[in-house]
């Protein structure tokens, strides 16, 4: 067997009408399920490169992505690896980079060493739209987008198809 191609980078940049400091504390927050995040709450011991993080199910029952902190720069750059735990591929690289610009913040969501043709990275090419319109909405209104909002509404219908593996005893952050 070959290894495997990994996709060039994936970019996704937004505009956003809000002070750097708000849009970086909305991405970075660990207190409350996060609608551009898909209602997980993400958790983690702490953000110093190496330290486990995993984004819990609003229901607390099942860890939805799992990763490691590669970089943590208030407010400018956050990165981590990104394994989806309902997927058995290998992880990629996610790095959201923050840029005060004409009044507001540049987002910038990068997607990499992800696998070309695997369902993680149609996954990732999906998600990144989302992930920018709720965090845009968040920070410029105090509300998710309605994709967030419907995502939120349906987050017990998803947890319900998880599967066993998924559950959040299976990825503990020691």
């Amino acid at each position: 067997m070959s290894d495997p191609e990994y996709a060039k980078a994936i970019h996704n940049r937004t505009f956003i009408k809000a002070p750097i400091e708000t849009v970086w504390s909305t991405l970075v927050a660990t207190d409350e399920p996060l609608p551009f995040f898909f209602g997980s709450t993400c958790e983690t011991r702490s953000r110093e490169v190496g330290a486990k993080l995993r984004m819990v199910s609003p229901n607390g029952k099942l860890a939805m992505v799992v990763g490691e902190v590669l970089a943590f720069e208030p407010p400018h750059k956050y990165a981590h690896t990104f394994q989806m735990t309902g997927i058995d591929e290998p992880p990629c690289k996610v790095t959201y980079c923050l840029s005060e610009k004409d009044g507001g913040t540049e987002f910038n969501l990068i997607i990499e060493d992800a696998v070309v043709g695997s369902k993680l990275i149609k996954e990732m090419k999906g998600a990144q739209s989302f992930i920018s319109a709720n965090l845009k909405a968040l920070c410029e209104t105090g509300k998710p987008a309605f994709s967030g909002r419907m995502v939120g509404l349906l987050g017990p219908i998803f947890a319900m198809l998880a599967k066993d593996k998924q559950k959040i005893e299976s990825w503990p952050l020691d």
